[in-house]
């Protein structure tokens, strides 16, 4: 009898033990969490819904009509071919962590490994996240929605007057050599550069901001002007696209915003709040800086002043508080409104939409305030504890990518304007880039 009990136990725990071993490797293993994956590709969808239509859009209602569909060829293009370069090689280089070690300054904390190009590895099963909770093929197709925007922000400050083929391959060269490193810097972890210094970029001031105005200054400048300019009138030909493509960036946003969280939970909702409180302050400031200063609001106005405020929340919205959020709008929307009339008129750069006054003064002052609001003393929700240190890495943070970016630009742009030329000639630009380029018009009366 007893031996029979025995005999019992142990065919009981034969099948009990590997079944207990089967739940613990269960638990041990990263489960997929639909919520976070629900919202992802929600906040996928939407980050690619501000390239097209609301860039395209915003962009090309502000451009004379003979050009209209020369800007709106150029996102739709770049959006296509970012997003080939993106999976081939992009992702691998902004997020491969191989020979990345945390305070060791080495080549990989400028440039990823090619570990994951051409997406080597990744599955239906492979998930990612601060907790392994969504797939990463959301993640990789969230981040080739900024990638994405980057590069066609940077089409409004040489707008009317770059070669269609010469856009082409500066986007994709200055992609490889400037856009994907500097993701890499500030967002792939220990080890990158930015990241080791403390620089806070939630969402991408400086990885997309700062990076695509710098970059369109440097190109609208060694372009030149557009023919005629300053004198010549150049009216956008019709606000009604540029209010429409304003209020898609606007609604966009949240998904760049609030999606940079990476999971539906309160530091996504958090950023939502911040995200429309900015942007309502920096319209409302730009509005009445430029009522003071002109005598009347414009439409114009208050669109370029919604996405400044938009830009200038972005690296803020995972740490500041509402409060932040509305100085942080108010002073974004009054700054940009200067440096795109006032100090672009001083200067005499031809930044035809003002990407560098926009998003690159949106991207500095944000980035910087991010250093002051995020600190909880400030009602932030950061770990700040020394406001001036952290404003100081700030500081750091921009004045490494201007000049990184300044420098690779210039490079990039004058070597291409020797091997085949960056402008069209006076005769296509006077007849327009829609037909000269394209062999199409945007209105046919």
């Amino acid at each position: 009898m007893t031996l029979r009990k025995f005999a019992g136990l142990g065919a009981l725990l034969s099948i009990v033990m590997p079944s207990l071993a089967m739940a613990a490797d269960e638990a041990a293993a990263p489960v997929l969490n639909s919520g976070d994956t629900a919202w992802m590709l929600t906040a996928t969808a939407l980050v690619l819904f501000m390239t097209i239509p609301g860039l395209a859009l915003f962009y090309g209602g502000m451009v004379r009509s003979k050009n209209i569909l020369s800007v709106m060829m150029q996102c739709f293009a770049i959006t296509g071919l970012i997003s080939i370069l993106w999976v081939v090689y992009g992702y691998s280089i902004a997020f491969d962590t191989t020979g990345m070690e945390q305070g060791v300054v080495n080549f990989n904390s400028f440039f990823g490994g090619m570990g994951k190009a051409f997406l080597a590895g990744v599955t239906p099963a492979s998930i990612t996240g601060p907790a392994a909770l969504f797939p990463e093929a959301v993640f990789i197709t969230f981040q080739m929605t900024f990638a994405i925007i980057t590069p066609a922000l940077i089409v409004g400050a040489f707008a009317e007057r770059m070669k269609f083929s010469a856009m082409l391959i500066f986007m994709a060269i200055w992609f490889t050599l400037v856009y994907a490193p500097i993701a890499h810097m500030v967002w792939s972890g220990n080890g990158g550069l930015m990241w080791d210094w403390g620089v806070l970029d939630f969402a991408g001031g400086t990885v997309v901001h700062i990076n695509a105005g710098v970059a369109g200054l440097v190109a609208c400048i060694v372009l030149g002007k557009r023919k005629g300019f300053p004198t010549t009138p150049m009216a956008p030909h019709n606000l009604g696209y540029t209010l429409v493509g304003a209020a898609m960036l606007w609604i966009g946003w949240f998904g760049f915003n609030a999606g940079s969280a990476a999971a539906a939970n309160g530091t996504a909702g958090m950023a939502m709040l911040v995200t429309q409180i900015a942007t309502a302050a920096a319209a409302l400031g730009w509005m009445f800086a430029e009522w003071i200063t002109h005598g009347k609001p414009s439409a114009l106005g208050i669109a370029s002043g919604v996405v400044a405020g938009l830009v200038a929340v972005t690296p803020a919205a995972g740490t500041v508080g509402p409060m932040g959020a509305l100085v942080i709008g108010l002073v974004a929307g009054v700054v940009c409104f200067f440096c795109a009339t006032s100090l672009k008129r001083k200067l005499g750069y031809d930044d035809s939409l003002d990407a560098f006054g926009v998003h690159g003064i949106g991207g500095i002052v944000g980035a910087i305030l991010t250093g002051v609001f995020a600190a909880p003393a400030l009602g932030g929700f950061g770990t700040v504890t020394d406001i001036a240190a952290q404003v100081w890495i700030q500081c750091k943070g921009v004045g490494f990518t201007v000049i990184y970016t300044a420098i690779v630009t210039y490079v990039i742009l004058k070597v291409l304007d020797m091997v085949m030329g960056l402008r069209v000639t006076e005769e296509e630009e006077a007849v327009g880039l829609d037909l000269a380029q394209h062999n199409e018009r945007g209105y046919n009366l």
